[in-house]
């Protein structure tokens, strides 16, 4: 089976930055494809602003379109209710150790309130990426308190290929600074999203009038 990147989040809507972490992380741990997984009811994000499920998911697809290691998946827009992680990855079934979950360094240190967030790290590899300029200290006693309560074994960087046996892994991957709510507030008022999201991206949100892109 193909070592996996899960990368899930609401991509709301998905931008140039998302697919740049993407391939950095597939670079950088020489993993052969990256799984795209829209949430279908964030648990942990408002639902006012959030466009429709089936509109986010379609334009993951419109954005990867073009890239053989990315693949995307309805798994969650499938399932009813909340967006759980763990579920995500049991329903998945791909090994522990050929799965890497990837998110940002300020989720790793909330990673808490997770629903069953030891379940979540036994059943996967775990992957922070810290946000640039962020303050994120992997030995400090909040990631330390992280770690002892998911039952990981260390944490590790791994910026060269080389993948650590054990334990959360640390990539500092490229963090291009672009906000999705920026990119919303811009389609509200009609801008240009050029340069920001993929060209078919951009084209959909402005032919179905998402994030109240003028008519």
């Amino acid at each position: 089976m193909a070592r996996t990147a899960l990368l899930g989040g609401s991509f709301n809507p998905v931008h140039y930055g998302h697919l740049v972490l993407a391939d950095d992380v597939r670079e950088r741990l020489s993993l052969e494809r990256v799984l795209f997984v829209p949430a279908g009811v964030p648990p942990h994000k408002p639902v006012r602003g959030l466009a429709p499920a089936a509109d986010r998911y379609a334009m993951v697809r419109l954005a990867i379109a073009d890239t053989p290691a990315f693949e995307v998946s309805d798994l969650e827009l499938r399932r009813a209710g909340p967006s759980y992680t763990v579920d995500t990855v049991e329903a998945l079934g791909i090994p522990p150790d050929e799965l890497f979950l990837v998110i940002g360094s300020e989720t790793f240190l909330d990673l808490l309130s997770w629903r069953e967030p030891r379940r979540l790290a036994a059943r996967c590899r775990i992957v922070v990426i810290p946000r640039a300029g962020s303050a994120f200290d992997a030995d400090g006693a909040a990631a330390h308190k992280v770690l002892r309560e998911i039952g990981a074994d260390g944490i590790a960087v791994a910026d060269t290929g080389e993948v650590p046996a054990r334990g959360v892994i640390v990539v500092h991957a490229t963090s291009l600074p672009i906000s999705a709510s920026e990119l919303r507030a811009r389609a509200a008022a009609g801008r240009s999203l050029t340069y920001r999201v993929p060209p078919p991206v951009a084209t959909y949100i402005a032919r179905h009038r998402l994030y109240g892109w003028p008519a």
